[in-house]
C-alpha cells in the first residue's frame, strides 16, 4: 500500500506560480514511477507530467511551464507550475504507480487560475 497526500493548491492570478507537494508514505520502494494528473470540471482527468527513473515526460499545454521533481529524502514529488493561465484551472491528482502496475491516488488538490 502507498499513502498520497497532495498540497500547495488554491488561487492565483493568470501569470502566476505555484507548487504543489505529494507526499508519499508506506512501500514507497515499490513505487516505479510518479506523476501530476489533473480533471477540470466536465473533462477527464488528464496526464499533466511523469517522472520515472529520472526521466520526465510532460503533456503538450505545460511544456515549458510545469516542470515535475522529487526529493528521495523527503519522499516528495513537485509539481512546479509558472505562467499559469486560466485553462489550468483544475483539481490536481498525484499518482504513483508501483513495480507491480498497480496505481494510488491523492485525494486531489484545487488549482484556480483566475483575476
Amino acid at each position: 500500500q502507498v499513502q498520497l497526500v497532495e498540497s500547495g493548491g488554491g488561487l492565483v492570478q493568470p501569470g502566476g506560480s505555484l507548487r504543489l507537494s505529494c507526499a508519499a508514505s508506506g512501500n514507497r520502494i515499490s513505487i516505479d514511477a510518479m506523476g501530476w494528473y489533473r480533471q477540470a470540471p466536465g473533462k477527464e482527468r488528464e496526464l499533466v507530467a511523469i517522472l520515472r527513473g529520472g526521466n520526465t515526460n510532460y503533456a503538450d499545454p505545460v511544456k515549458g511551464r510545469f516542470t515535475i521533481s522529487s526529493d528521495n529524502a523527503k519522499n516528495t514529488v513537485y509539481l512546479q507550475m509558472n505562467s499559469l493561465k486560466p485553462e489550468d484551472t483544475a483539481v490536481y491528482f498525484c499518482r504513483a504507480i508501483t513495480i507491480y502496475d498497480k496505481s494510488y491516488w491523492g485525494q486531489g488538490t484545487q488549482v484556480t487560475v483566475s483575476s
